[in-house]
Formats: C-alpha cells, sequence, structure tokens
C-alpha cells in the first residue's frame, strides 16, 4: 500500500488534481474527518466536518456507494458549502469516489478537484480505479 503523499502523486499522474484531500466516514455522527490534504492551510489534517453538503451527494456517494462527478462550478456550487474557497483554489470540477471496505462499508472519500472542465467520465473512471488503495490507510487510522 502506498502512503497518503504517493497516493496523491498517483492521482496527479493518472487523473490530474489540484486540489486532493481524503476524508474518512464517520458514521456514528455522519461526519468526515480529513486524513490527507494537499491543502493543509485551508484544509488541515484531523478536520472534520459534519456533512453540509447536497443530500444528492450523501444518496450518491456515501449511501449509494458510487462516485459524484461535478464537471463545473454550477455543479460545485450546488453541492458544496464551501465552494467560494475551492473556487479561489482555481478550482472547478470535482470528483469525490467513495472508498469501500471488504465488507461494502463505506470507509472513507478521495476528493479531487481541478480547474473547471478538466475531469470526464474517463477521469471518473480513473479515480475509481485508485481508490482502493487508500483502503488499508483508513482501516489504519491513515497517515
Amino acid at each position: 500500500m502506498k502512503d497518503l503523499n504517493e497516493l496523491e502523486e498517483t492521482v496527479r499522474r493518472e487523473v490530474g488534481v489540484r486540489l486532493f484531500t481524503v476524508l474518512a466516514w464517520v458514521p456514528e455522527r455522519r461526519a468526515l474527518r480529513r486524513v490527507h490534504s494537499s491543502h493543509p492551510g485551508p484544509y488541515p489534517v484531523g478536520g472534520e466536518k459534519t456533512v453540509e453538503v447536497a443530500q444528492d451527494w450523501l444518496a450518491t456517494c456515501i449511501e449509494g456507494r458510487r462516485p459524484y462527478f461535478g464537471p463545473d462550478k454550477a455543479a460545485v456550487r450546488e453541492i458544496f458549502a464551501d465552494h467560494e474557497l475551492i473556487e479561489s483554489l482555481g478550482c472547478g470540477s470535482i470528483i469525490n469516489v467513495p472508498v469501500i471496505g471488504e465488507e461494502g462499508e463505506v470507509l472513507g472519500v478521495l476528493n479531487i478537484l481541478d480547474a473547471e472542465g478538466s475531469y470526464d467520465e474517463r477521469s471518473v473512471a480513473a479515480a475509481q480505479s485508485i481508490a482502493g488503495q487508500v483502503t488499508p490507510a483508513l482501516l489504519g487510522g491513515a497517515a
């Protein structure tokens, strides 16, 4: 298993990314806890938030265990309360991929963001193929 810094480099190489975070899902609080961040200033490791996103995102990523793809700023604005900060970092397209454990449980989410128009369905597929590499880190408390 790669450490999360190596995973970030894999995402940069295979998908492309401007902002990358790994979030652990805390189901008892319906919260996400950041365990890795490419931008620790605005998105510090250890930061936790109760889910402040649209119900559609929860239904897709957490309950449905499917990736969420927001191809443009309008999609990002619709779903994420921190869209102004996201845009200030030059991001306007997002891929969220759930990390699924061996028993089908959601362990966390990969957040992959870049400039508007940077991603397409091939990008989503590439991100999905990478997501399994983070499972051991999320099971072990993550670095």
